[in-house]
């Protein structure tokens, strides 16, 4: 291997890295305050791109009336609460509004797909697992795995089986295999790695940070979880949003791009110990590297090497719990 193989080789892992490390970050967000795995995560990025080439081609995308599916549902379900019912309905109307008028013109797409995914992630959220209070990590992964499948398939039917790659933001190439566009995809990365880190810091945060802790003890404090789990879906959501627009003028947008990616971060979140966001940040840049070395050296089992970094991680977890079991 010369040198500008290797080059190539790292920039490829440094790009699908930040991608798989902001996917994971935003699964152990929502772990953290929820106990739910958001493994269709994927599939909301996906959802992103997708519904902004429609707009852009002057068709309203099928992720607007799932949307509005989804708060019209809400909306009967809040009916006791004749004041957020209404919101919601608003917000529903507000939704078309800006999706009819954002058909042709490129920044008012890219702020009605954004908006789409948002309302999509939290009404999704409220219909599917708020409903569940009770239930255990493994009700709400089989939940997760099931929505995942559903969206999947939605996206075949919302979207066809072709590809789009919308144009870029930024145009142009740092150097040979570094684009402006990857760039900025990059520095994203770097600003949400921030933004998470200062927003844990203020009053808001440390609620979330409260609600992940003792539910109970946070619901006597004043603190509503279930409002602190919407919050922490509307981040993920819209984390994953951003990337998914970022990402497809680099990559193709299509309906299966957030099966592979969603999977991908929800090993490197699984190294990350489903607790800590910079490990599971360095667990997304190690399944990255790895991904990209044996693609060179054995391109036909690359997928099935990755998931093979999940068993020292398993096997490390379940002797750590038997430990922790242990001392109880």
């Amino acid at each position: 291997m010369d040198a500008t193989l290797l080059l190539f080789l790292l920039l490829d892992a440094l790009q699908n890295g930040v991608i798989y490390g902001l996917l994971a970050l935003a699964m152990v967000l929502v772990f953290a305050v929820t106990r739910v795995i958001l493994v269709p995560i994927g599939e909301l990025m996906m959802f992103a791109p997708l519904s902004y080439v429609w707009l852009l081609e002057g068709r309203l995308p099928g992720t607007l009336y799932l949307g509005l599916a989804f708060l019209l549902v809400w909306a009967a379900l809040e009916r006791r609460s004749f004041r957020f019912m209404a919101r919601l309905l608003l917000l529903g109307a507000g939704l078309f509004l800006l999706a009819l008028l954002a058909r042709g013109l490129a920044p008012l797409a890219y702020l009605a797909s954004l908006a789409l995914v948002l309302a999509l992630g939290v009404s999704t959220y409220r219909l599917f697992f708020e409903p569940m209070r009770e239930g255990t990590v493994l009700s709400y992964l089989i939940m997760a795995v099931g929505l995942h499948v559903a969206f999947q398939a939605l996206g075949l039917v919302f979207f066809g089986p072709e590809q789009y790659r919308p144009e870029p933001l930024l145009r142009g190439e740092v150097m040979v295999g570094l684009s402006y566009q990857a760039l900025l995809v990059y520095g994203f990365a770097l600003l949400a790695a921030l933004g998470l880190y200062l927003f844990f810091r203020t009053l808001y945060g440390k609620a979330l940070l409260a609600c992940a802790q003792n539910r109970l003890g946070a619901r006597l404090m004043g603190i509503r979880p279930e409002e602190g789990g919407r919050v922490a879906v509307a981040l993920a959501s819209g984390m994953a949003g951003v990337a998914g627009l970022l990402l497809a003028p680099l990559t193709n947008a299509a309906y299966f791009m957030g099966f592979m990616l969603g999977l991908k971060a929800f090993v490197a979140a699984i190294l990350g110990g489903l607790a800590s966001y910079p490990l599971a940040f360095l667990g997304a840049f190690l399944v990255s590297l790895f991904e990209s070395f044996t693609s060179f050296y054995a391109s036909a089992y690359k997928e099935a090497l990755v998931f093979v970094l999940l068993l020292p991680a398993l096997f490390y977890q379940s002797l750590r719990t038997r430990a922790l079991e242990g001392e109880e």
